[in-house]
């Protein structure tokens, strides 16, 4: 057995042996170094003491000046090529785990004082749990409800800070099954150590049969439903005259705000639309939707935004899990909400609604 695994988590994701390799790495040239540099100092702190107040000349001091040059260039560019290679190493690494493959699982993550919220597109929801198969590479979106967290997982090596007001997002692939802790790496209050969990690795199987049970439907018919009571609807048609733009297609694509720039339509993007309507208002559409920070928490925009994304494609994976008796529900959501639309618009109501 290795001692130095000992010293460190087992290695649970793909990544988790790569950054180990330059941790290793980094730590034996710096040990090295060290050593050289030491034993340096103490040679040349013995061997050109001051013996006495003799003026002797200094050993060395009539070098040729090639050599001093060739010594000189030594110390210089052996330093910067090792940095180098360093800098390579890392920044290989970081593109990599910074780019998640196109075919990742995405998971949905809230923290909060003082536990993880975790909601999957199947519709099942686990608090202080992280339930994933063996084998795939896992997206996780992550926001927070009040202060700033950091999603650690010292198994996969894998760390990133969740922030309140925006998304932040972490990719991994888990390569052995079983239980890995989750901690909250970053200090979020009077019960930070507490904030703890679970990241529980299955066989794909088995997570499917979990993924089954007890779920609700998907996390875009959950939004779907949410879509229509909150009257979402009345202005976001598919009408030419419709007093909002149409969502469908929108996720991935650039949108024109007014005074002429542009937003690229992803989370962060739905979310500050959904929250703070009026900060980038799409150009053709009236300021006129009003915020629903009171009204809708983390949760609920994270399932507004898994039907805003479903809207893309007829067979888009976000609505993977759908069942009959949830579409038969959301086709009756859809006619209610239609008829209590076109009464209030028949009396006249002048809601505030959105671009």
């Amino acid at each position: 057995m290795n001692p130095l695994r000992s010293l460190f988590p087992e290695q649970g994701s793909t990544m988790a042996g790569e950054v180990d390799a330059l941790f290793y790495f980094l730590s034996i040239v710096s040990v090295l170094v060290a050593g050289v540099i030491g034993v340096l100092l103490c040679f040349f702190a013995v061997r050109y003491r001051a013996r006495s107040n003799e003026r002797t000349p200094m050993r060395g001091a009539g070098a040729a000046p090639d050599a001093i040059k060739r010594i000189e260039a030594l110390w210089i560019f052996g330093p910067f090529l090792i940095f180098l290679i360093f800098f390579y190493w890392g920044a290989s690494l970081f593109v990599s785990f910074s780019t998640p493959p196109p075919d990742t699982m995405p998971v949905f993550i809230i923290g909060k004082q003082w536990m993880w919220k975790a909601q999957h597109l199947g519709g099942r929801r686990e608090i202080n749990e992280l339930h994933l198969p063996v084998g795939r590479a896992v997206k996780l979106t992550m926001t927070s409800e009040d202060v700033i967290h950091s999603f650690f997982v010292p198994a996969f090596r894998v760390k990133t800070d969740v922030l309140p007001g925006r998304y932040t997002t972490m990719w991994f692939q888990p390569s052995k099954v079983g239980q890995y802790h989750l901690f909250c790496a970053e200090y979020c209050g009077t019960k930070h150590s507490k904030m703890i969990g679970t990241v529980v690795v299955m066989e794909p199987k088995d997570f499917q049969a979990w993924l089954s049970e007890g779920s609700e439907g998907s996390l875009a018919e959950v939004g779907e439903k949410l879509f229509n009571e909150t009257g979402c609807k009345t202005c976001h048609t598919d009408k030419n005259d419709a007093r909002g733009p149409s969502l469908r297609g929108l996720y991935g694509r650039e949108v024109r705000i007014q005074g002429g720039d542009t937003a690229m339509a992803d989370e962060n993007y739905l979310r500050e639309s959904i929250l703070d309507p009026r900060k980038k208002v799409v150009a053709g559409y009236q300021p006129i939707m009003p915020t629903y920070v009171a009204q809708l928490n983390e949760e609920k925009v994270v399932q507004l935004i898994a039907y805003i994304r479903s809207l893309e494609l007829e067979q888009d994976p976000w609505r993977a899990g759908a069942s009959d008796a949830g579409a038969e529900g959301g086709t009756n959501a859809d006619q209610d909400t239609d008829a209590s639309v076109d009464v209030a618009i028949e009396a006249g109501a002048d809601q505030e609604k959105s671009p």
